[in-house]
């Protein structure tokens, strides 16, 4: 008996000594070369915001044929795409969308990739144009995708609750702006017939008053009347959903199985077109603030 134990111990102290050894054969003289990368660590209690911007997405949409001034096929798939973000990676606390870019708001506690920078957003923008590319046919179903998209991303850390409500502020109020202005810009183009640069020089200098009264004395629309999705963007969320699912069970005394439906909750990222820069948002939804965010 004493025997065997002395032998297993052999055996153990074997197979430690190969593992020693093969962890010291791994390292090499090369291996001073990962003194060179960048410390990129983001700094902790800061919301880690990774922004995303399609590149020459201008060419990208002509080539297209996306409508003017807004396609809803492109906007819904930036959605798509951008929920499909927030669902891989789950410290996403809230995004916002419009146009040809996104941005997505890491919680402040998120120890994710031991924060470092450039692993949020290669995942982020990676995942995003993945995305892209895979879900094109589910909304351009007539439209062949012709070359692959281009995406850039920035992170920026916000260390304050309001710093990164401004920042959202920031996005929607240019959501806003730019699409006034492209309201406008191509109705003079397409009903009134003035070409781009005619239209550029009718719009240069005024003020959105001035485009406002364009849009109703000329071509008669309100512009409070048009689609939220286009006025206020796209923000993301998670939300706690009732989900009907059916179901087959088989009963007591019965020979077959029976389908019946089934409510389950489940917590989906749920898209919401609506005002972000005054209080009433972020009043019913506190937990997007949450200190244990």
């Amino acid at each position: 008996m004493l025997r065997c134990c002395r032998a297993a111990a052999a055996i153990a102290g074997s197979r430690g000594g190969r593992r020693g050894l093969a962890l010291a054969m791994a390292k090499s003289k090369f291996e001073y070369v990962r003194d060179f990368e960048a410390d990129d660590t983001c700094l902790p209690n800061c919301w880690i915001v990774v922004r995303l911007d399609g590149r020459n997405f201008h060419r990208f949409s002509e080539q297209h044929e996306f409508k003017k001034p807004n396609d809803d096929r492109a906007l819904q798939l930036m959605t798509k795409c951008a929920q499909t973000v927030m669902q891989e990676l789950e410290d996403i606390a809230i995004a916002y969308g419009q146009s040809d870019e996104y941005s997505f708001v890491f919680k402040k506690k998120s120890r994710w990739f031991k924060r470092r920078a450039s692993k949020f957003m290669t995942h982020v923008v990676s995942q995003f144009a993945s995305s892209y590319v895979f879900y094109w046919k589910d909304y351009f179903k007539d439209q062949q995708l012709l070359y692959p998209p281009g995406f850039d991303g920035r992170i920026v850390l916000y260390p304050s609750n309001q710093n990164l409500k401004d920042y959202l502020s920031w996005r929607q109020a240019d959501c806003h702006i730019n699409n006034l202005y492209n309201t406008v810009f191509w109705m003079l183009v397409q009903r009134s017939g003035l070409t781009p640069v005619q239209a550029q020089e009718r719009l240069r200098g005024t003020f959105a008053g001035d485009k406002n009264e364009i849009l109703f004395s000329e071509f008669n629309i309100n512009y409070n009347n048009e689609p939220l999705m286009y006025r206020k963007g796209t923000v993301l969320i998670w939300q706690k959903v009732n989900e009907i699912i059916t179901k087959k069970i088989k009963l007591p005394k019965e020979a077959e199985e029976k389908e019946v439906e089934v409510t389950r909750t489940k917590t989906k990222v749920v898209p919401l077109h609506c005002d972000i820069i005054g209080d009433q948002f972020w009043e019913e939804y506190p937990e997007i603030l949450a200190d244990d965010s």
